[in-house]
C-alpha cells in the first residue's frame, strides 16, 4: 500500500484513522491517538472526509464516528484489563493502522503482534517512522494475509502459545465469510492457552448493511461492498463449543455510558470470550 494508491482495505483503515484524529481533538475525547492525523495527512485524497450538506450525510457521519470511537475505547480498556488479568501477549489480527502499541500504557512484559497485510504494514512503518514514534511495549510486526496462511508467520516471529494471550480482532469479522470466520476461531483457539481473551464485534445475524438511504453515498457503497458478513449471531454458541465463556455487550447501552449520543443506524455490539 503506497501513499499514490491505496486498496480499498487501505481506504477503510483511513477512514477509522480519520475518525479517531478526529475524536483526539476534542477536550472530552474518550482516548487519544497522536499519530492518526499522520496516516491521514500521508493519503489525504484516500481519506476523504464524508460531506456534511444534507442530513442523510451527517446521519451517516454521526453512524460512522460514533461506531468507530466507541469501539476504540471498549477495545482499549479491554487490552489493558486483559494485562491486568495476567495476559502478557497481545495480538492484534488485520491489525491496520491501529497505534495502541505506542499510545497505551502498557505494563512491563508485553509483548505485542501486530497481524495484517504487507501493504498495509508498510505504510504504517513509513508514517510512524517519520513522526518519530516509539512503542511502549515489544511490538513485533507479521506481514501474513489473515485469508489465508498467517499461523506459522506469527509462530517464526516468536509467538508463544504456551502463554495467556490477549486476542483483538477490531473491525475484522464482517470482512470474513462464516467459513473463513469459523476458520479463523479454530486457528486462535488452537493457539491460546488457559487464560486467553478474544474480543471483536458482533454484528447482527443478517448481513449489516447502511440503511438505504446511506447507500447512494459512494463513501457507504464502497464498504458495504467489501462485507461478507462473518458468523453473525452464530459466533457466541461456537465459541462456547470450542471452550470459551462468552460475554456480550450492547453498543448503545456501551455508547451511553460514554456520555455520548447512542443514536445510530449500525447496531453492533462486541464480543469479548475468556478460555
Amino acid at each position: 500500500m503506497s501513499r499514490d494508491r491505496l486498496t480499498p482495505v487501505g481506504k477503510t483503515a483511513l477512514s477509522v484513522a480519520r475518525a479517531r484524529a478526529e475524536e483526539s481533538t476534542r477536550a472530552d475525547r474518550l482516548f487519544d491517538d497522536p499519530y492518526a492525523s499522520a496516516f491521514v495527512e500521508a493519503a489525504p485524497e484516500s481519506a476523504p472526509e464524508l460531506p456534511t450538506d444534507s442530513e442523510g450525510a451527517n446521519r451517516l457521519r454521526h453512524d460512522l464516528s460514533t461506531h468507530i470511537v466507541t469501539r476504540t475505547r471498549f477495545f482499549d480498556t479491554y487490552l489493558l484489563d486483559s494485562c491486568t488479568h495476567g495476559c502478557r501477549q497481545v495480538a492484534l489480527l488485520a491489525a491496520g493502522l491501529d497505534t495502541r502499541a505506542f499510545r497505551l500504557d502498557w505494563p512491563d512484559g508485553v509483548r505485542l503482534f501486530e497481524v495484517d497485510r504487507a501493504d498495509v504494514l508498510g505504510f504504517k512503518r513509513d508514517v510512524l517512522d517519520a513522526a518519530g514514534a516509539a512503542p511502549r511495549c515489544e511490538r513485533t510486526i507479521v506481514e501474513a494475509d489473515l485469508s489465508e496462511g498467517w499461523v506459522e508467520p506469527l509462530l517464526a516471529a516468536g509467538f508463544d502459545r504456551t502463554v495467556p494471550t490477549a486476542w483483538l480482532a477490531e473491525g475484522l469479522m464482517v470482512y470474513l465469510s462464516a467459513e473463513d470466520a469459523a476458520r479463523l476461531f479454530a486457528a486462535i483457539g488452537d493457539l491460546s492457552a488457559s487464560g486467553s481473551r478474544l474480543s471483536f464485534e458482533r454484528s447482527p445475524k443478517t448481513l449489516p448493511t447502511f440503511p438505504d438511504w446511506a447507500l447512494s453515498m459512494p463513501q457507504a457503497t464502497e464498504f458495504a461492498s467489501l462485507w461478507k458478513g462473518g458468523l453473525g449471531e452464530d459466533a457466541p454458541q461456537l465459541l462456547e463449543q470450542q471452550g470459551w465463556a462468552v460475554t456480550l455487550t450492547d453498543q448503545e447501552e456501551l455508547t451511553r455510558s460514554y456520555g455520548r449520543d447512542p443514536r445510530t443506524d449500525i447496531a453492533w455490539g462486541f464480543l469479548t470470550a475468556t478460555r
